[in-house]
């Protein structure tokens, strides 16, 4: 098979597997995501392959949802990759993109310093991207709502300092989880592009909660 069948049939079990999930996280984040990740691509210099099959793998069975299994992911996404022929050098490249992608993993440098790649980069900025602005918005309330988490509570304030284990763990209202990570993201992106796209939805973001606190304080 060459790039493009390989790609067709990626998106095809993508899609399949993802059928029913929840809407934060369904085959639109994913085709959202490589949208992100083939614009940011243009101004890097990165294997396009591998960032768009990472792309689409990267939420294949994320551990939200498979009590916090971190490994299933990888292992369903390499069962896949094994019956496409690709080299073994490039199956591991994907697999650690997908292992190290998520936000978590970034509250533990010292575990993935030796998997930095420019394609995980771009990667990273493609699916953050897409958890901040209007959409990131949506896909923050849809989960509290699909958690029962409450919207804001001002008795429970946010945790700055959560280690990895305390934020897969945290139940903390919605709101919190714009100052415990969304707010983070912008001056986390690793590429150029990424950080041109943050920066304007970083700023609808600080205007909503703005307006936000401003109803729920009655104030005009």
């Amino acid at each position: 098979m060459n790039t493009t069948e390989i790609l067709q049939k990626t998106e095809a079990f993508v899609k399949e597997t993802l059928e029913g999930a929840e809407a934060g996280h369904d085959w639109s984040h994913i085709k959202r995501v490589v949208r992100n990740a083939r614009l940011i691509s243009k101004g890097e210099d990165v294997d396009d392959f591998i960032v768009e099959i990472s792309a689409l793998l990267h939420d294949i069975a994320d551990s939200k949802f498979h009590d916090g299994d971190e490994g299933l992911g990888p292992i369903k996404a390499r069962a896949f990759l094994n019956c496409l022929n690709l080299p073994e050098s490039s199956i591991e490249h994907i697999i650690n993109i997908i292992k190290y992608v998520s936000f978590k993993n970034e509250l533990d440098l010292e575990q993935m310093e030796p998997f930095k790649s420019s394609e995980l980069d771009v990667v990273k900025d493609a699916d953050r991207l897409d958890a901040i602005g209007a959409i990131g918005i949506a896909r923050t309330f849809h989960y509290g709502g699909y958690k029962n988490r409450s919207i804001y509570d001002p008795e429970t304030p946010p945790n700055l300092k959560l280690s990895k284990e305390e934020y897969k763990k945290s139940t903390a209202p919605t709101i919190n989880h714009f100052y415990e990570k969304l707010l983070l993201l912008k001056d986390g992106m690793k590429t150029t592009t990424g950080r041109q796209i943050a920066e304007q939805r970083h700023q609808f973001m600080e205007e909503f909660l703005e307006q936000f606190f401003s109803e729920w304080e009655g104030r005009i």
